[in-house]
């Protein structure tokens, strides 16, 4: 089943050991980027992962399901065998877990030398924390992410799980295979990537360290100048409830966002910090005066750095993001994102829609060269299982 969409990772063979989070996250990008995917999923009895119906998980979008029972010895020999035809593998379980199985980095690098055996945990793959559970919440507490982010005076938030999970973990994997391929091209040889989310989280937090190093960083929430400490960096509350950010952070910009809205303001008072109370007051009596749609309007074609906060549900429907058709539809009433970033003449594009666990067992084995009648004996050994069709 290889690939036919023309992205620029067309090509390349990925295996990804079924898991949650940043893996799929990983995954899901170098399929839409036009990497030949495959998810090996684990039989429902033993896999203790509770995604719901993975048809709908948007994660799993763009990949075909095998579904591989990698605890018992044919299982994992499978597994191996596939690895020796493929060039990159992906797993996100606590460290131990694929030694266990035998399928740690150094069986999988001996079935294949050129693998690159990407893999994607909390903590990473040592340390005293290896071991321990966690998520996005715990790992970005560690990094000081967490500590910074929330209005003063008042408790952290979680940006979502978008710091650590899908930011430090996800994208750092993604970066690091794809470093490991480049330098494959000319070692010829694999290697592992060992990408913890707290160490991308980290490497995310790098800005916030210079300021901090240079003494312009304050460690008291809401105090910063991008953590919502100023008056013209943070949100203002509207008349329908809604909200407006303001980004003007420099003189030019709020220059023109202090004329187009007539504020009582002298622009050139903006670093004047004895003043910002006073501005910040202004701000919030003025946006409580209209709807947010209202002050969209009124800053329509200038510079102001002022925009809408849009729903997940409002956001694909504004008119830039239509134009630049940042989401699709894939069935009525659905959205997903398209892919980033994007080709000049290879473009990546969202591809089959998300698959049952096992479906697509048969022909994924077929496509790496395995015969009828070895495939009618794993499954008959119950090594493989293929979902059966809705009809069946």
């Amino acid at each position: 089943m290889t690939s036919s969409k023309g992205g620029p990772l067309t090509g390349f063979r990925v295996l990804e050991m079924a898991s949650l989070g940043p893996v799929p996250f990983a995954a899901m990008m170098l399929a839409d980027l036009g990497a030949d995917v495959v998810r090996i999923d684990r039989p429902a009895s033993a896999a203790g992962l509770d995604t719901g119906d993975p048809t709908e998980q948007i994660l799993f979008r763009g990949r075909p399901s095998v579904c591989v029972d990698a605890t018992a010895p044919r299982g994992r020999d499978l597994v191996l065998e596939l690895c020796s035809r493929s060039d990159v593998l992906l797993e996100g379980n606590r460290p131990g877990v694929m030694e266990r199985l035998g399928l740690g980095p150094e069986e999988c690098l001996k079935s294949n030398p050129q693998l690159i055996y990407g893999r994607a945990t909390g903590w990473g793959q040592d340390g005293p924390l290896a071991p321990r559970a966690g998520h996005d919440i715990n790992y970005s507490s560690l990094t000081g992410a967490l500590h910074a982010t929330g209005e003063a005076g008042r408790k952290p938030v979680p940006a979502l799980n978008l710091v650590s999970d899908f930011g430090g973990g996800g994208t750092f994997l993604m970066i690091g295979v794809l470093s490991a391929l480049l330098e494959r091209a000319g070692s010829g040889a694999g290697q592992v990537v060992d990408a913890a989310m707290i160490d991308g989280a980290s490497y995310l937090m790098t800005s916030i360290y210079s300021m901090l190093n240079s003494g312009e960083w304050n460690l008291a929430r809401g105090s910063n100048l991008i953590d919502g400490g100023v008056p013209f960096y943070d949100t203002y509350r509207c008349s329908d409830g809604e909200h407006v950010a303001v980004g003007a952070l420099e003189p030019k910009f709020w220059a023109t966002l202090v004329r187009t809205l007539e504020l009582p303001v002298d622009p050139a008072t903006q670093w004047d910090r004895s003043t910002w109370p006073d501005v910040r007051a202004l701000l919030e009596r003025t946006f409580a005066a209209a709807p947010r749609d209202a002050w969209v309007a009124r800053v329509e074609g200038t510079d102001s750095c002022l925009t809408p906060v849009l729903s997940v549900a409002e956001a694909p429907n504004h008119p830039h993001s239509i134009a630049r058709a940042a989401h699709r539809s894939r069935t009525p009433g659905s959205v997903e994102p398209a892919p980033a970033p994007r080709f000049s003449r290879t473009p990546g594009s969202i591809g089959t829609a998300p698959q049952r666990v096992g479906e697509s067992t048969t022909a994924v084995l077929r496509s790496f060269g395995f015969n009828p009648q070895e495939i009618n004996r794993l499954e008959a050994d119950n090594v493989v299982f293929q979902a059966k069709t809705e009809s069946e």
